[in-house]
């Protein structure tokens, strides 16, 4: 017994006669006629009555097609599901992010992805660029957002965003008053920065240094949003991507640009053993419309 026996079967069983199943399928009627009988071979019992040059479908034959049915309908699921995976993947889309890009580009991609597709889950997690690396190498995220500090080895990687850093400071500084900030601005003013590991901190450091001035750090942290929030306690000053003030309450800050410009670079990170997925693509797509 084989597919193709299979299908002729079905097809005659449809068409009601041999004729008609042989033109359907594209057969000789003695090639139809042959199929049949191989088959009933194989089955061990016959498949039709040959009543005055009609054929009637025998009650075994008849619950043999019942089951042929019920596994063509299960073949047809399993086709949809292939075709689902294939165009969708998994049916969720996994996404790690930096602070920086979590609370503002990020969610404006998802809302625009979900337009596109309504029924798939999406799992956004913010984390440290160091950990977004790693889920993304370990196939956790699908795709990673993340500071160019991180260790590119066993991930794909391209230049994502690198906005200008703006100089933030509570409603009522004193530097407020002034259109644009430079590293003698802030000699000696307390300071909210990222930590020593931290690729803009080091581009700032340097800055400061060749200035020589030192301005008073009273807290590091790795997070962007969090840099935000202390500033607009009015813990101190400090230097963030505009990516970053999105859930930050405009009434209680101050931005100006700062000079000599310092870029905030992050990456688009993605597995480096893995095809692209159409879900991927498309919500790299939405990334790249966010921007």
């Amino acid at each position: 017994m084989n597919y193709r026996q299979i299908e002729i079967f079905s097809a005659v069983m449809k068409a009601g006669t041999v004729s008609r199943a042989a033109e359907l399928i594209g057969l000789t009627q003695p090639a139809v006629s042959r199929a049949i009988a191989e088959l009933e071979r194989a089955v061990g019992f016959s498949l039709f009555d040959r009543v005055r040059n009609r054929i009637i479908p025998t009650p075994e034959g008849k619950l043999f097609y019942a089951d042929i049915e019920r596994s063509f309908l299960g073949m047809d699921t399993l086709r949809a599901a292939a075709a689902r995976i294939r165009d969708q993947g998994s049916g969720q889309l996994r996404i790690g992010s930096l602070s920086a890009l979590g609370s503002s580009l990020v969610p404006r991609a998802v809302k625009r992805f979900r337009v596109v597709h309504p029924d798939i889950r999406v799992t956004l997690m913010v984390l440290p660029s160091r950990d977004v690396r790693d889920g993304v190498a370990s196939g956790e995220f699908d795709i990673g957002l993340a500071a160019d500090e991180i260790d590119v080895t066993g991930v794909l990687h391209q230049s994502f965003v690198t906005p200008r850093v703006l100089c933030a400071m509570p409603q009522g500084h004193p530097l407020a008053a002034k259109e644009v900030i430079g590293p003698h601005d802030l000699d000696g003013v307390d300071f909210v920065a990222y930590v020593p590991e931290d690729r803009a901190r080091q581009r700032l450091d340097l800055i400061f240094n060749e200035a020589g001035v030192a301005p008073n750090i009273v807290v590091e942290t790795i997070y962007a949003a969090t840099v935000c929030a202390l500033v607009a306690e009015g813990v101190g000053v400090g230097l963030v991507s505009p990516y970053a003030i999105a859930g930050a309450d405009p009434t209680r800050l101050v931005l100006r640009p700062f000079e000599p410009v310092v870029q905030s670079k992050s990456l688009l990170i993605l597995p480096l053993d893995r095809p692209k997925s159409q879900l991927v693509r498309d919500f790299i797509d939405c990334l790249m419309a966010a921007r």
